[in-house]
């Protein structure tokens, strides 16, 4: 077939496309532990390995990866986890997806790939079972109830104390006792359900997003000495969290990011300023100055 160079140009960063997505999934897979997920990754590099052959097919032509996106992923996947790295990496792909389908008005065979792209893989990354997205649900416990707890602690605590030091105190002492509780219960609680999570480590996580959490929001006293800017650094941060972690789900576990973030944010937010207002008006009524 007599290619033009506009679509032989489209073919050739196709297939680099392609083998720059076969690294990825393999250098991935060879840090797997679990058999079954590394055989799907591994299945899925195949794919991409085979798609890039049939670029090759039309432009007899060797192409090499883009091994700065190489290593990108790779370190996404291995900081962040397997399940989130692979899935950010088929976002990006999806404009790719464009291409596949204005080539297929030329080459037929583009349909299959495309078809591929949209099923086969999106059926095996679905099936990818990673431990720390099995226990989502106990770090969501942890960061929702140290945001909403402590945002609203620290805001009320605030305008009643108003003192840097003592808020930080108080907050610490609130956040510490809390992750200990939350995590306790999360123990109680998975150990009374008929699930495949481990309560201890349903536990640990809880309790680590809870202190992770409190040790960002408390920092700001700890280092500054306006208490109002401090509380503003601590609402800042949380809207933060709350931002990073609902991305990293929406990614991960394909749930709508707008929906969750604006439900988090809005219950933390309208907490702490229902405890700012209280803070208030309980200084007052108890005539305490400090």
């Amino acid at each position: 077939m007599e290619l033009t160079n506009s679509l032989r140009q489209r073919l050739l960063a196709a297939q680099r496309n392609e083998i720059t997505e076969y690294n990825i999934y393999m250098r991935i897979a060879s840090s797997m532990r679990d058999e079954a997920n590394r055989k799907i990754i591994e299945q899925i590099a195949n794919d991409e390995l085979g798609h890039y052959k049939a670029w090759k097919k039309y432009t007899h032509q060797d192409v090499s990866p883009k091994w700065l996106q190489v290593w990108f992923y790779v370190l996404i996947a291995r900081v962040l986890g397997f399940t989130f790295g692979v899935k950010l990496m088929e976002q990006g792909e999806e404009t790719a997806q464009v291409n596949y389908a204005e080539i297929a008005r030329t080459i037929p065979e583009a349909a299959k790939v495309h078809a591929d792209e949209n099923d086969h893989e999106l059926k095996l990354l679905e099936m990818l079972d990673e431990e720390r997205l099995r226990y989502a649900g106990s770090v969501v416990l942890g960061l929702n109830d140290a945001l909403v707890e402590l945002t609203g602690a620290l805001a009320g605590l605030t305008l009643a104390l108003q003192n840097v030091q003592l808020i930080a105190l108080s907050g610490l002492i609130t956040g510490i006792a809390a992750s200990m509780s939350m995590a306790a219960s999360e123990y109680l609680s998975t150990s009374a359900e008929k699930t495949d999570k481990k309560p201890i480590l349903a536990a640990v996580y809880t309790g680590i997003a809870y202190v992770i959490t409190v040790a960002l929001l408390i920092l700001p006293y700890l280092l500054l000495d306006n208490e109002y800017l401090c509380l503003a650094i601590s609402m800042t941060t949380a809207v933060l969290i709350i931002a990073v972690f609902n991305y990293y789900i929406s990614v991960a576990k394909g749930e709508n990011f707008k929906r969750r973030f604006i439900e988090m944010a809005g219950l933390s937010l309208s907490v702490a300023l229902f405890s700012f207002i209280i803070g208030y008006f309980i200084r007052i009524w108890l005539g305490v100055e400090i």
